[in-house]
């Protein structure tokens, strides 16, 4: 099972995000605030998750795999495909926020 929300969190981080703070615990014992789960979740989601994992995983020890897989992760939220998918998400953000006013 966490494969497969690994191989989903590739496509559709955020969501993997979302479900993961109202569905677990894993980010709630992670961070104590939402100071940095919601710049994570609209800017580097990505590396949000890969952090949460090593925390768990690895237990928090940054040996050269979790360094390998931090880079990977923020390569992949400062890519050009991670800011159209950031530019989504603020954009559905706005909206939301609209909405609701």
């Amino acid at each position: 099972m966490p494969f497969l929300l690994c191989l989903v969190a590739l496509f559709t981080p955020r969501l993997v995000v979302a479900l993961l703070f109202f569905y677990t615990q894993w980010l709630h014992k992670t961070f104590d605030s939402l100071l940095w789960l919601i710049p994570g979740f609209i800017f580097l989601p990505t590396t949000l998750l890969w952090y949460t994992a090593v925390q768990h995983w690895f237990g928090g020890q940054w040996a050269l795999w979790p360094l390998v897989g931090i880079v990977i992760a923020i390569v992949i939220d400062v890519s050009p495909a991670g800011s159209r998918r950031r530019d989504a998400a603020i954009t559905y953000a706005i909206g939301l926020f609209t909405i609701l006013l």
